[in-house]
């Protein structure tokens, strides 16, 4: 798509502030003395066409109205074309005031549309600078809801049984008792002092993982599968629990530290969801204070949802690799 015609997507603004007038602005030929003017007044006549004059200022004005990623194009490379685009509209919006087309019914019902608009937006924009949020109230939230922060990094051993996502190819399938048989042995040999992650990486059926001595890394709540999660956070800095059980087989965890992404990390991510909240707030209030009524006649409620297909069967993530992109922020830096 060419980029003069997203520029017309800018001018249909443009030519709602200049055909909203009553009549149209009062244009000047310029002179020389008129263009030293407004030259010295740092806002110089730039273009002309007729008895249009187009300042710095206005046009200016103008190209705020395209849309922010379209901005930096218009007062670059794109600036002269989007002059002529601009020119355009006011030479036709001329040529429609001359011909009366401003009282014409439709333009003014789409005058009226235009203006309500524009003004609703300059008040959304107040009422968006009166919510504010200090430190102190970002702090509050933070503390009532630290559990959403809490991170614990651990590893695990996996013993996976017959019929797990996780099972291994190229290796004899157990049941789900020989599964829990072999990691409960393994447990006792981790009692006894074996190393965790030598183990780790000749016993796991989590590959990826027992590569690593099982380590999984650092993850919050909602990350892990629910019986390998709330086994990890119950669990004390140091201890080796298990077999725990989940869909992929007998897991034994070693938990090696519980922390909490710090407040100033997640401090702009706070803030920009509260403030949406309050903002939201202040909306709903709005419209729940009218009281409005609509029409049952014209506005019908939808029809009932159809039933919905079975879903398809999809096997879980493992519980070592399970995103969750609610944490994907919170996860901190690793050192």
């Amino acid at each position: 798509m060419k980029k003069t015609t997203l520029f017309l997507m800018g001018l249909a603004l443009s030519a709602s502030v200049v055909m909203a007038q009553d009549k149209p602005a009062a244009t000047t030929t310029p002179t020389a003395t008129t263009t030293t003017a407004t030259a010295a007044t740092g806002d110089p006549v730039i273009i002309t066409a007729g008895d249009i004059v187009i300042k710095q200022s206005e046009f200016e004005s103008a190209l705020k109205t395209l849309p922010a990623e379209y901005q930096s194009y218009a007062m670059g490379p794109g600036k002269k074309q989007f002059g002529e685009d601009y020119l355009r509209m006011k030479m036709l919006a001329q040529m429609g005031y001359k011909a009366g087309l401003q009282n014409d019914p439709a333009v003014q019902q789409q005058l009226a549309l235009m203006k309500d608009n524009l003004v609703a937006n300059a008040q959304l924009g107040q009422i968006d600078k009166s919510v504010t949020l200090n430190d102190a109230d970002l702090q509050k939230i933070y503390d009532a809801n630290k559990k959403d922060y809490e991170q614990v990094k651990a590893r695990h051993i996996l013993i996976a049984f017959k019929g797990s996502p996780a099972a291994p190819q190229g290796k004899p399938e157990l049941t789900e008792e020989q599964a829990k048989t072999k990691a409960e042995a393994i447990k006792k040999q981790l009692d006894g002092g074996a190393k965790f992650e030598d183990l780790a990486k000749k016993e796991s059926d989590d590959t990826g993982s027992g590569a690593n001595g099982g380590e999984l890394g650092a993850f919050g709540h909602g990350q892990m599968v629910p019986e390998f999660e709330k086994a990890a956070f119950d669990a004390k800095i140091g201890d080796v629990i298990g077999p725990v059980r989940t869909q992929f087989g007998y897991h034994i965890i070693k938990v090696d530290s519980h922390e909490y992404t710090p407040f100033e990390t997640v401090k702009a991510t706070i803030e920009k969801r509260e403030h949406q909240k309050a903002l939201q707030a202040k909306l709903d209030s709005l419209k729940s204070d009218a009281k409005p009524v609509f029409s049952d006649a014209y506005f019908p409620p939808p029809p009932p949802p159809a039933a919905a297909a079975p879903a398809e069967s999809k096997a879980p993530a493992p519980a070592a690799t399970k995103p969750s992109e609610k944490h994907n922020e919170k996860k901190p830096a690793k050192p």
